[in-house]
């Protein structure tokens, strides 16, 4: 993986936007309160379900969600979970995840070798049409459940990112994108606010402050200033205080420290998350290519 990236502003604006669309289905989790009653264990195996998610043991994570799905059938999260289990599989598979599919413009412009598993493609889709059922069917009665609202903030996001990442279609990902700032900007709204619903917002920032002026006068999106500045602060705010989405944060930050050519800063953050989720073969892999180049013939970070 190369340190030094050559950015023009084409492959800067697909690389923003790919990354993005990215994190959007990751982007506002935590918004969700968890009341008194069966939804707590619902949470509690929320919590579990991600940390085996983050280790990439997409097994463990649907035997998890499907053990919870019969106790509380109703719960619209436990299916978009399930929707994230299926995405970054798959994701996974195609090698999307690596950063050098994000620090290589080539790579972000050129992706004929991705041939999505027709499978998987309509088990997700299945699964995010029922949780969006679910979760409409609980705004009809309360319209600010804020579960609901995650599970649609949740589902708009990664069939936005399987439109741009897996099919590749780039223009008409980034209208769903746009939806998908609706929901996140009702989860920010709720009482407290929730520091995970900042990643979407920090994202965009980072994303439209990055881009040419030509494009920046194109592109609009609501309580976004364009700010580079700003959008890190805000990712940084979900990495260290994020309720679910500060591990999914931190990743991010040590892809924009690549761009932004700090590589030491992103051996750092790294070298955090390997220690944390010692488990996640691309975490290590990562952190070992960073290493290698900034320590050539000496010793790895681990």
């Amino acid at each position: 993986m190369s340190l030094h990236v050559q950015k023009s502003p084409k492959a800067v604006y697909c690389w923003l936007r790919l990354i993005a669309l990215l994190i959007v289905a990751w982007s506002c989790c935590g918004a969700a309160q968890a009341p008194a009653g069966p939804s707590v264990n619902t949470e509690a195996a929320l919590q579990a379900a991600y940390a085996r998610l983050y280790d990439f043991d997409f097994k463990g994570t649907h035997e998890i969600l499907d053990r919870q799905r019969q106790l509380d059938p109703q719960a619209p999260l436990v299916l978009a979970v399930k929707c994230a289990a299926y995405l970054f599989a798959e994701l996974d598979r195609l090698k999307i995840l690596e950063l050098d599919f994000f620090t290589d413009d080539d790579k972000v412009v050129d992706r004929r070798k991705l041939i999505p598993d027709p499978v998987i493609r309509q088990k997700f889709f299945d699964t995010v049409a029922e949780s969006d059922r679910l979760a409409n069917a609980r705004l009809a009665v309360k319209p600010d459940d804020p579960d609901a609202l995650l599970a649609l903030c949740m589902t708009t996001g990664m069939v936005t990112d399987y439109a741009a990442l897996v099919e590749k279609r780039r223009f008409g990902s980034f209208s769903l994108a746009k939806k998908s700032h609706v929901w996140a900007k009702k989860l920010l709204a709720l009482n407290p606010p929730v520091v995970d619903a900042y990643m979407t917002f920090g994202t965009a920032e980072y994303i439209v402050g990055s881009l040419p002026f030509f494009l920046r006068w194109f592109v609009h999106m609501d309580s976004v200033e364009g700010s580079k500045t700003k959008g890190i602060e805000e990712l940084t705010l979900v990495a260290q205080q994020g309720k679910y989405y500060g591990p999914f944060a931190r990743m991010l930050l040590a892809v924009i420290a690549l761009r932004e050519k700090h590589p030491e800063e992103a051996e750092r953050l790294l070298a955090g998350l390997a220690k944390d989720y010692p488990d996640n073969p691309l975490i290590s892999k990562e952190l070992a290519r960073v290493s290698r180049r900034l320590h050539p013939g000496g010793v790895v970070t681990k």
